[in-house]
């Protein structure tokens, strides 16, 4: 049972939805708990130990910083493309790549031991006006009001961004905020402004978006996204990322044996057919002249600052690190030390060339455990200088910021990046991967906990108990990382979409975790070292989250009951459905025909978006990294990776749609009790209740009643009643296994520009935050404006009220193999797994999961009510982490719209 003093325990009446003024001062603040409520003082989370004395100096840094944007790379990047007009157009690419990065200020920070990134600010980042120029130009701009007119910043107008930490969120001085994240000093913004405008009618954005048009139907896919029915297009606003790097090419061959490779396929493809390959080996040997010039900046940076430093040891710290990226821009390494700076550079060298989010570094630590497995064995390295440099790459991740709109950096992605480092999993023959440096990189992870890199345990059986206590023992302190995910479901959802491929189940095996939850296939490759070969394995598809970005399942049913119209904006998005809807048959016809309809739509425009964008911005840096590009001299975007099967449907507020299913079904078709038409009418009445956006709450707690909302009480009631998915209730479940075999089915009916199948894919990330601002008031009780469910199989918060076990029995009614993933979020109080027996009670409820064919679960260890203070409190609370999606963030740096749905997610006090 659910337990929350002075609520009576009657099914989902822990909410108490009443009149604000009609409550005690402890009922506005009521939790959701699964056994016994916790005792009255707030439970800290398990104490951890601190990080190096180095890294804590970097991340007191870091705490200090605003998310800044900067526009010298793309100054540098533009002026070279406006000179080489009519030049090949991946010839002017690199070019213009070139530039940009031979033209980045170095800057290096006393301390750093690992260098280098995306722009001269240590949390910088810089619009890509080539890939979309209209978001963030002024708002009385034209450029500005054309894109609001088309439907591309509908979301925007409809996320919350954190208004703490290094967001900024308001303009003052001489700093303007774009996006409600980014800084911009004023003297930038003309130049912004006049770069920007040399993109319209050039940038994959406007091209794509002139192209899109000759789609028939095209009038509905605008439809979609002024109704937020679609999150965001894809095309141009991240077309890279959400999958696996690979470090192979440069840690084995260095910048300069790439360039004698692509200088000897170059001398052997000129003036032969497929003519493509000669300008691409021409192209990437471009680009890396420029990579080789940027480190080559920084290397005299560090020898510049030597020459200043009076402190012995900071000199020599500094002139090796000059030395070490002299070696570095043309050479492989020498050491685990010039490893680590080397897969660095080329991780933000990727992230430069476009805006890309989910960028993984994947199973870095069997990457690099050769070269740290021989500095170990000669002494050239000891497991206390391995763990600082762990620390600081943390520190190098968390510096990432992705330049976007508000609607993506703040709904879709809540400021975070999404880099994966991911541990475990199978070694090339089947063999448990897991090893001593991962056990280091989770104890980093520990001891310097930060948003990134994000950490996901690769669960098999074969995995030593001693390497998943230590995921435990990470995830327990409050982290929310590592999550479980499991191995064998990966690998069977691989070989069933990658298969026609030629993925093997050897090669299925390489596979790791792109972004902050996509499946993604790797490939094992040759490293040699000192004669012996290591297989290691590495990304090799492009990026495996781009095709119909986060359709919103319970805005769809509400324009299905209300027969294609957007009852929010009054406007038409489909036409009428044309059912009576007289059965609980008729409802699900017409939610699967209007959902259809969208994927069709979606799907092809999408397509042309990226057509566009391989077109004008073909990716360089990432495709000489990935199998087998350098091999068929073909870029990502011409099919030269390995595997080409990226393409995904994706969906958001899956619980909500079962559980509004589920009350349809059950109160008017089943018990009939209430008519459709008493229902449609709730819904606008919005059951009696204020919408969230003038409450000023965003989940179920905390909402404010209207004068006649005794008139809706009843339907409001058995709304809530109703069962809810989470709870192991067959009624609610076989709607979810009836939905999950359609829908994971039907995604293969659309194909990808690559004319491949896409699939299914199902994570929320933030998305569940806007998509719930602009939704009605649902079946399920859910009030206007209140955010969704989050991830897929996560409960309804405070509906999941028959303890873990039964919640788990719900998520898998269905095979998870048959998508890309599912995603399973879940709250306990700290008390509970407290200790060594906590540990080991809490890694059973992690197996148990698993073993019954879950993919994926995540947890956030924190009491509700420390949340609470710290929503009222966020100056005290700068450094609190938390779980939301996938991904790990600071709490002060969330929009309240996910702040309030986290607190109002069921605690467990009992597993």
């Amino acid at each position: 049972m659910i337990s929350s003093s002075g609520y009576p325990s009657i099914p989902l009446s822990v909410y108490q939805l009443k009149n604000r003024q009609e409550m005690s001062d402890h009922e506005t603040n009521p939790a959701h708990y699964y056994g016994q409520a916790p005792g009255e003082n707030i439970e800290d989370r398990e104490a951890k130990p601190q990080p190096t004395s180095r890294a804590q100096a970097a991340r007191e840094l870091y705490f200090e910083a605003k998310s800044s944007a900067s526009m010298e790379f793309p100054y540098w990047y533009t002026r070279r493309w406006e000179k080489l007009e009519g030049e090949i157009p991946v010839i002017r690419r690199a070019e213009a790549l070139k530039s940009g990065f031979e033209h980045l200020t170095p800057v290096i920070y006393p301390g750093e031991l690992i260098t280098m990134g995306k722009a001269c600010y240590l949390r910088g980042s810089y619009p890509m006006p080539w890939l979309s120029e209209a978001f963030f130009m002024a708002a009385g701009d034209q450029l500005y009001k054309e894109a609001q007119e088309s439907g591309k910043l509908t979301a925007d107008g409809f996320t919350t961004m954190g208004k703490g930490g290094g967001n900024v969120t308001k303009s003052i001085g001489n700093v303007i905020s774009i996006a409600g994240k980014f800084g911009l000093r004023t003297e930038e913004m003309p130049a912004m402004i006049e770069i920007a405008k040399k993109w319209k009618d050039r940038s994959v954005d406007d091209i794509g978006h002139k192209y899109e048009q000759l789609v028939p139907g095209y009038k509905e896919k605008e439809a979609l996204m002024r109704s937020v029915i679609c999150m965001f297009d894809s095309g141009y606003t991240l077309p890279q990322g959400r999958e696996v790097i690979n470090y192979y090419y440069p840690l084995q061959f260095g910048i300069d044996g790439i360039i004698k490779n692509c200088e000897e396929s170059l001398a052997e493809t000129a003036g032969y057919p497929d003519m493509d390959r000669l300008y691409f080996f021409k192209a990437v040997i471009i680009m890396l002249e420029g990579i080789k010039s940027w480190i080559r900046n920084y290397a005299d940076e560090a020898r510049f600052l030597a020459s200043l430093e009076q402190d012995k040891n900071q000199k020599t710290e500094y002139l090796e690190m000059a030395e070490r990226l002299d070696w570095l821009s043309s050479n492989p390494p020498r050491s685990f030390h010039d490893a680590l700076q080397l897969i660095w550079i080329f991780h933000v060298a990727v992230l430069n060339e476009d805006a890309i989010s989910g960028l993984s570094p994947g199973r870095v630590g069997q990457v690099l455990y050769p070269f740290w497995q021989r500095d170990i064995k000669n002494g050239a390295i000891n497991r206390e200088k391995t763990l600082e440099l762990l620390e600081l790459m943390r520190i190098k991740f968390t510096e990432l910021d992705c330049f976007a709109s508000m609607g993506v950096v703040g709904g879709v992605l809540s400021g975070n990046t999404f880099n994966n480092l991911c541990l475990g999993g199978l070694q090339k023959d089947g063999a448990s991967a897991a090893n001593e440096l991962e056990m280091l990189i989770l104890q980093a992870g520990i001891t310097c906990d930060t948003p990134q890199p994000t950490l996901s345990v690769l669960y098999d059986e074969k995995l030593p108990e001693e390497f998943l206590l230590k995921g435990v023992e990470c995830t327990k302190i409050g982290t929310g990382y590592p999550a479980w995910v499991n191995n064998r479901v990966a690998m069977e959802f691989l070989l069933d979409n990658y298969g026609h491929e030629g993925l093997g189940h050897e090669e299925a095996r390489a596979w790791s975790i792109g972004g902050c939850l996509e499946t993604s296939p790797g490939s094992w490759m040759p490293l040699e070292l000192d004669g012996e070969i290591h297989w290691i394995p590495g990304g090799s598809a492009p990026a495996t989250s781009v095709g119909v970005h986060f359709l919103s399942l319970p805005k769809l049913l509400e324009v299905a009951l209300f027969d294609g119209m957007d009852m929010r904006t009054g406007q038409r998005v489909f036409p009428s459905h044309g059912y009576i809807l007289d059965s609980y048959e008729g409802i699900w016809q017409a939610f699967k025909d209007y959902f259809s309809r969208a994927c069709h739509v979606l799907a092809l425009t999408n397509n042309i978006q990226h057509d566009a964008w391989r077109k004008i911005s073909p990716s360089l840096v990432n495709s000489m990294l990935k199998p087998d590009c350098l091999a068929k001299g073909k870029d990502i975007g011409q099919m030269g990776s390995r595997y080409n099967s990226t393409f995904n449907i994706e969906s958001c507020g899956t619980a909500n749609l079962v559980n509004s299913l589920a009350s349809l079904k059950k109160n008017i078709y089943t018990d009939h009790l209430y008519s459709l038409e008493d229902y449609r009418k709730a819904i606008l009445a919005n059951f009696g209740y204020k919408t969230a956006n003038e409450s000023g709450s965003y989940s179920l707690v905390d909402q404010v009643a209207t004068e006649d909302y005794h008139n809706w009480k009843k339907i409001h009631r058995l709304s809530l009643d109703a069962p809810k998915f989470g709870n192991d209730h067959p009624f609610v479940d076989a709607i979810m296994k009836e939905w999950e075999a359609w829908f994971c089915s039907m995604a293969h009916n659309y194909r990808s520009l690559y004319d491949q199948p896409m699939y299914a894919c199902q994570i929320s990330v933030s998305t569940h935050g806007p998509m719930g601002a602009v939704t009605l008031a649902g079946a399920d009780g859910r009030l206007c404006g209140t955010t969704f469910s989050d991830g897929s199989v996560s409960a309804y918060p405070g509906t999941d009220r028959n303890g873990p076990y039964a919640l788990f029995n719900s998520a898998t009614c269905w095979n998870h193999a048959t998508s890309q993933n599912s995603q399973l979020n879940m709250k306990i109080h700290p008390s509970v797994v407290k200790g060594r027996e906590g540990a080991r009670k809490f890694l059973e409820l992690i197996r148990a999961y698993l073993r019954k064919g879950g993919f994926h679960v995540q947890f956030n260890i924190v009491d509700s009510r420390m949340l609470r203070q710290a929503q009222a409190e966020p100056e005290k609370y700068r450094s609190l982490l938390v779980r939301v999606a996938g991904f790990t963030q600071y709490w002060v740096e969330l929009g309240k719209q996910i702040q309030d749905e986290v607190i109002a997610r069921t605690e467990y006090e009992e597993i």
